[in-house]
């Protein structure tokens, strides 16, 4: 489970809460230019753009969750299980793992327009990273400075949507996502009018009441409309500070506290979550432990010369 937005004002934000019942030894990865990728069925890329993420390092590959690359472009995978279908390989197609789009598109494309044009001839592949590390349902928001998109594998193929609400959680499939609204046209940050009955004194007894209805629950469907609600209404200014603070606070209103979502494993939670500002090249995260606001940034290291991967630890217990 989790929840992913762009916020687009003087500057452009985009981040996500990471929801989940386990860890999966989640740090910040930097991968510089330099540093070759390489892919199970595609020729490797020896030169491409820096990317800036969280995820895990297995045999010195970067498997990113989320993350932004030099340009500005960012990219997020969220769980869409029971919805998620690949393929077998295609001759002709651009064949990708799903744990490997990240990595080609924010390593060789500057903005939705190149994404675009690169995904007309992809095919998601259904092949596991390792015997231990098996392949994820998946699906993906991309955003740059200017708008996002969607893209889901399924049964019915593969589908690239136009996401004008910024916004993705989990599954059912977007399209669901965009019909649902119209079941919330009727909330409002205003006064609700009477409209039930002229005839009866029905006078307002709290402040809000506007929202009435408003989802609070932990399902995606919820989650989403909670989100665009708060994204859409919430003030921002023309200070950073108070804008990523207030992407935070959008954030937290889908947050996850440990102990309300039972699973198998345990309890899913908002382990982290991240802010990357897209015009400055600037990661900002909490973790569930760690309130504070982190900061990182693209000119802290060396992207250039440097041939391996950078690993920044996010926990203070690691």
């Amino acid at each position: 489970m989790c929840t992913c937005i762009m916020i687009k004002t003087k500057n452009t934000y985009f981040g996500r809460n990471m929801d989940l019942d386990y860890s999966f030894n989640e740090k910040v990865i930097i991968t510089p230019r330099n540093y070759e990728i390489k892919f199970k069925k595609e020729a490797s890329i020896k030169e491409h753009f820096s990317i800036f993420g969280v995820g895990t390092v297995i045999d010195n590959y970067p498997l990113y969750a989320e993350g932004i690359n030099e340009v500005g472009l960012a990219f997020a995978a969220l769980n869409f299980d029971g919805y998620a279908s690949y393929n077998e390989v295609i001759e002709d197609k651009l064949n990708l793992a799903p744990y490997e789009l990240i990595l080609y598109l924010l390593g060789t494309c500057k903005n939705i327009i190149d994404v675009k044009e690169k995904i007309k001839n992809l095919n998601i592949i259904n092949l596991d990273f390792n015997i231990n590390t098996l392949v994820t349902p998946l699906h993906f928001m991309m955003s740059d400075t200017n708008s996002s998109i969607v893209i889901e594998s399924t049964i019915d193929g593969l589908k690239v949507y136009d996401n004008p609400y910024n916004i993705l959680t989990n599954n059912p499939e977007f399209s669901f996502h965009k019909n649902n609204l119209k079941q919330y046209i009727n909330l409002s940050v205003d006064d609700p009018s009477n409209e039930f009955d002229k005839k009866l004194d029905l006078s307002l007894y709290s402040f809000g009441q506007g929202s009435f209805g408003l989802p609070g629950d932990y399902t995606s469907c919820s989650r989403f409309i909670k989100a665009l609600f708060i994204k859409n209404n919430m003030v921002l200014g023309n200070y950073e500070v108070d804008n990523i603070n207030q992407f935070f606070y959008c954030l937290d209103s889908v947050l996850m506290v440990k102990g309300l979502v039972k699973t198998k494993k345990g309890f899913e939670y908002t382990r982290y979550q991240t802010c990357y500002d897209l015009n400055n090249l600037v990661m900002y995260y909490k973790t569930y432990e760690d309130r504070n606001i982190n900061t990182l940034k693209f000119d802290d290291f060396d992207l250039s010369n440097e041939k391996k991967l950078i690993l920044v630890k996010m926990y203070k217990k690691d």
